[in-house]
């Protein structure tokens, strides 16, 4: 199967952590704990299902030292997300059942999910069901809330910073990027091996390409149909996203994971975007300044909590 850069799904994985934790499909791993975080514990089946959402992310499974790496990269994640989650309730940060239904609304738009239905199907693909990652969305957002009430105030952007930024990336337009994508979902309640089917056509098509065959035409022996998203600029991507696209070349494609399935993706091409005043990109880039210090400050507050608490890793 394709190379997959590893490291960005391990961010994506720790920070949609709502694809991670206890789900329900770990029935046929023989449980045992893992690390105990202060008075809670880390069992293995957690740990299998945060492997779930990788794997998720890639459509391929790590094997030998990279899945050593990987699992531990991952078991750091859980118990950092533990510490938190423990600090949370502490501090008494609680979420409404409204909000939640508001954050899950909002999750399936951006996904283009038409209803709880079909993320169901797809979720149930990943051993995981609606309640329990409704649950976890819910969580994401508390932990938000815990990261702003514990280093928001401790946050200072430089506007000359903001400037450079501006100057760097928008003052010309930015940068926009074509794309070209066939979707390949899997079918609902689908068994591993109609998953592995699925993926062994995304790696047929990847090789197509690379021997110089058309996407188009790559797609076509296979009855998929490919869809030219156009021009979407690169600054209203995820910022993992638009890294990943970023090294792709013209031409090139890459396999890129959905809740329903996998994605292909071709970068057609890149142009300069239309030219967008300071004014109107600065709250945009003091939002992502903010957004990435609050992130590095978290690190810090979270290396503090873990050097209080009592944290025995047993993997």
């Amino acid at each position: 199967m394709t190379k997959i850069a590893w490291g960005w799904l391990i961010a994506v994985a720790a920070v949609l952590v709502q694809l991670a934790l206890s789900g329900t499909g770990a029935a046929e791993v023989l449980d045992r704990i893992v690390a105990e975080v202060n008075d809670d514990i880390i069992t293995m089946s957690e740990l299998q299902n945060m492997a779930k959402a990788v794997q998720a992310q890639s459509g391929v499974k790590p094997t030998g030292q990279m899945d050593k790496r990987i699992q531990r990269e991952m078991l750091e994640a859980l118990i950092d997300r533990k510490l938190a989650k423990a600090e949370a309730k502490r501090r008494g940060i609680t979420l409404p059942p409204k909000e939640a239904d508001e954050a899950l609304s909002r999750f399936k738009q951006r996904n283009n999910i038409p209803d709880d239905e079909a993320l169901a199907k797809a979720l149930a693909n990943q051993g995981l069901s609606l309640k329990e990652f409704k649950q976890q969305i819910a969580d994401q957002i508390i932990q938000d809330r815990l990261l702003t009430m514990t280093v928001g105030s401790k946050i200072t952007i430089v506007e000359a910073e903001v400037r450079r930024i501006y100057e760097e990336r928008f003052k010309k337009g930015g940068v926009q990027i074509h794309l070209a994508t066939v979707r390949m979902p899997f079918p609902p309640g689908s068994t591993d091996e109609q998953k592995e089917e699925i993926k062994q056509k995304a790696e047929s098509i990847l090789m197509d390409v690379r021997r110089g065959v058309p996407f188009t035409q790559a797609a076509g022996k296979l009855s998929l149909t490919l869809t030219d998203v156009g021009f979407v600029s690169q600054s209203d991507l995820d910022p993992r996203l638009a890294e990943y696209l970023e090294k792709l070349k013209p031409k090139e494609v890459a396999p890129v994971a959905t809740p329903e399935g996998l994605q292909l993706i071709q970068m057609v091409g890149r142009r300069s975007g239309e030219t967008r005043s300071f004014e109107e990109v600065a709250p945009e880039i003091r939002r992502m300044l903010t957004q990435q210090e609050m992130e590095k400050q978290f690190t810090e507050w979270v290396k503090n909590l873990r050097e209080k608490a009592h944290v025995k890793i047993m993997l």
